[in-house]
């Protein structure tokens, strides 16, 4: 299939890679040049600009956060301009559902189509074609694009037609590994005071009654207070934090718990954290309790303090 790929940062250089390797006939456009360098052995045309990308069947967007969707896609040289009608935009950013719904409607009144399908999974997952996706768009459409999820990930869950619920859903889902993340930092804080390994600890709960991928990653992250390099940032974290909220505000749904991590992403920032991985807030226990020195065998650096 003839795509374009706009954005290769660490999720999207590897998902870049895995349609290559399934044999796509793949165009690249990045705001960095370099980061297509890698791309060209496997087969990888390179675009100049957003336009030269929008000449295929799908463009794949896979971006930080709403600024740079709404500039890729609204730009004069961006999808809404160049795309041919009947093709497809599919969004496997993290973006709010407003942006969605703005999005799906503008390709609508341009007679293209509109595909959201966020994607769960760090970047390890991403470069092994194990993504979680999550996909929302009319049937046609979604059909076009399975290639393209098999290529990228495990599995495909198609949510519904409206492109909106897939984000929905994404960052649903975002907010309750952030509340784990929250809640494993409050427990190991709570064990750590008591003199007990952390790492033992997590290793216990991980093997018994906690099973899921995500304890696991980020259990360790936190009893080895090991929050540099991120895989996914604070900033991101924040982000979509704010998008949960404002998607529970438009809704009339209270989520207290939402507010907390909100102000604990802020408490990040003050640190200067922005940059850290988004499970530096299960550090912030440790510290309130004053236990931050007390870990077993923890590294020195780096940490959240």
């Amino acid at each position: 299939m003839k795509i374009g790929f706009v954005g290769l940062g660490h999720m999207g250089a590897t998902m870049a890679q895995n349609l290559l390797k399934a044999g796509h006939d793949l165009t690249v456009f990045n705001r960095s040049p370099g980061h297509t360098q890698a791309l060209l052995p496997l087969g990888a045309h390179v675009a100049h600009n957003i336009a030269d990308a929008c000449n295929a069947q799908v463009v794949i967007t896979m971006l930080a956060d709403d600024a740079a969707d709404t500039a890729v896609a609204f730009a004069q040289d961006g999808l809404l301009a160049n795309l041919p009608k009947g093709a497809i935009h599919l969004s496997m950013s993290t973006i709010s559902v407003e942006l969605s719904r703005h999005l799906a409607q503008a390709h609508a009144a341009a007679a293209q189509c509109f595909v959201s399908a966020p994607v769960f999974g760090r970047p390890d997952a991403a470069a092994t074609g194990r993504l979680f996706i999550v996909a929302a768009g009319d049937a046609v459409s979604i059909d076009t694009c399975r290639p393209l999820f098999d290529a990228i990930g495990q599995k495909t869950v198609v949510i519904g037609r409206e492109p909106w619920t897939a984000n929905l859903v994404k960052l649903s889902g975002n907010f309750l590994q952030a509340a784990a993340i929250e809640a494993l930092g409050e427990a190991i804080a709570l064990i750590a005071k008591a003199g007990i390994d952390p790492r033992t600890y997590v290793a216990a709960l991980t093997s018994t009654v906690l099973t899921a991928p995500a304890y696991k990653t980020y259990g360790d992250l936190i009893a080895d207070t090991r929050f540099a390099p991120a895989a996914f940032t604070a900033a991101l974290g924040y982000k979509d934090i704010r998008f949960t909220l404002a998607a529970a505000e438009s809704l009339s749904v209270p989520m207290p718990v939402a507010g907390l991590l909100h102000d604990q992403f802020l408490r990040i920032f003050a640190r200067g954290g922005d940059q850290l991985d988004w499970s530096a807030i299960g550090g912030l226990a440790a510290l309130d309790a004053d236990v931050a020195h007390r870990t077993v065998n923890r590294p020195a650096q780096p940490s959240v303090e």
